[in-house]
């Protein structure tokens, strides 16, 4: 439970002291002291304690998880007093995102803080297989002395295929240029290539040209099985393949076969298509035991200095969106992002479905109620709105106490809203 501090003594819309952030997984202690730091009561609920997990939603006014938590529309049942999720990690694909957004839910992630992490990691393992490091140290392991060059290449001069060029990609394009690899890439979008790189015409061309081989793409339908049986065929033969992207993205079958048959030379897998749940649980993949292919368990942003950055930028972005209404980083719902609010007004908070009407409905409550509205800003999406407006409550703090409760009431009954706070 956080430590009271001497935010609590300020006057505020709702006690920080009672906004109970619950922590799913492991997260950095750097984001349990920045969230207490706020005043919230933060704690930690065991995943593996169901009671215990369920008691603590209920309760939770945000939530952080990071990659293992899955939350579908169960969890959401359960959550009735949540507002806003952090996922303490790039990925976001454990989030019922559209579920989240129907309820006013907001999402918030780390989309860059541990991406120097899996650079550094994919180009250690761009070394590793290039040399069967992984090979001679196993085999040291067993007693083995196998002093032999036989296979083992420098980087310079080899040819680095990029799926994906974007945050992490682009980093790993810059290093691998550094220990002067030739480096080409291909992505969806129109992306400028950094350095010498260049962009290859297609993805086959990627296939077909690059000695070795590193994925860097979000889990989309498009991306599913983007590297079955067919694009291994098609890449050079002793090539290397690295996914450090998504499970979803490489068939792991078909990849055993061809590293066993020789067509590939070895891989690195961090990712795989179902992992375990935890520590007791068993792992298995076809691609255990084959020659010069690492496996890691999903740990290409795992390191001390990724998760206190990750900590640092998800907790912030929490502690906005609950003291300030701010969604400006949110990936899910409308983004507004939002200056401080007047010391005199008090912020109404609006999600509602994005019909026609609203906006003249809510303005007709607000004056209905003679609050008269200082500053207005609205986003919106194909579904949702984000309507936010100070309005001046005025002087007698009672009486604006009573209005404010009043108008929120009256919102609430607004048949297109999905939630109504307020903040001052």
């Amino acid at each position: 439970m956080a430590t009271r501090t001497h935010h609590e003594s300020v006057a505020t819309s709702f006690p920080l002291h009672q906004i109970r952030v619950v922590l799913l997984e492991a997260v950095h202690d750097r984001a349990i002291d920045m969230l207490s730091a706020q005043g919230y009561d933060v704690r930690s609920a065991n995943p593996d304690d169901e009671q215990q997990w369920r008691d603590e939603i209920r309760n939770a006014h945000m939530i952080g998880i990071r990659s293992r938590s899955q939350l579908d529309d169960s969890f959401f049942d359960m959550a009735e007093r949540l507002w806003a999720i952090g996922c303490f990690c790039i990925g976001t694909d454990q989030v019922d995102l559209h579920t989240a957004a129907s309820r006013g839910i907001a999402v918030f992630n780390a989309p860059f803080s541990n991406t120097r992490s899996v650079a550094e990691k994919t180009i250690a393992e761009i070394i590793v297989l290039h040399r069967k490091l992984f090979d001679r140290s196993a085999a040291l392991h067993r007693g083995q002395w196998s002093k032999s060059a036989s296979g083992a290449h420098e980087i310079r001069g080899r040819t680095l295929g990029i799926i994906g060029y974007g945050r992490i990609g682009s980093q790993v394009s810059v290093l691998a240029e550094a220990l002067g690899m030739r480096v080409i890439y291909y992505d969806s979008a129109n992306v400028l290539p950094l350095g010498n790189a260049q962009r290859a015409d297609s993805f086959t061309d990627v296939l077909s040209q690059a000695d070795c081989i590193t994925l860097h793409v979000p889990d989309t339908a498009a991306t599913r099985t983007l590297i079955g049986a067919s694009e291994l065929q098609q890449m050079k033969p002793g090539a290397y393949l690295i996914n450090n992207a998504r499970g979803s993205v490489v068939d792991v079958e078909a990849l055993a076969q061809s590293i066993r048959t020789g067509h590939l030379g070895g891989g690195a897998i961090d990712v795989f298509p179902k992992e375990p749940t935890g520590k007791t649980e068993d792992f298995s993949t076809p691609l255990a035991g084959l020659p010069n292919v690492i496996l890691t368990p999903h740990v290409g942003g795992s390191t001390v200095e990724a998760q206190s950055n990750i900590a640092a930028e998800v907790s912030e972005k929490l502690i906005r969106y609950m003291n300030n209404g701010s969604t400006a980083s949110a990936i899910n719902v409308p983004r507004a992002d939002l200056p401080a609010l007047h010391p005199d007004h008090r912020r109404v908070l609006h999600f509602h479905k994005n019909l026609p009407g609203v906006l003249g409905h809510v303005h007709s409550t607000i004056a209905a109620h003679k609050m008269n509205i200082a500053a207005s800003y609205l986003q919106s999406d194909a579904a949702h709105g984000y309507a936010i407006l100070d309005v001046d409550a005025g002087t007698d703090r009672s009486q604006a106490d009573a209005r404010e409760k009043s108008l929120l009431d009256a919102l609430r009954a607004v048949p297109e809203t999905i939630r109504v706070r307020s903040i001052w």
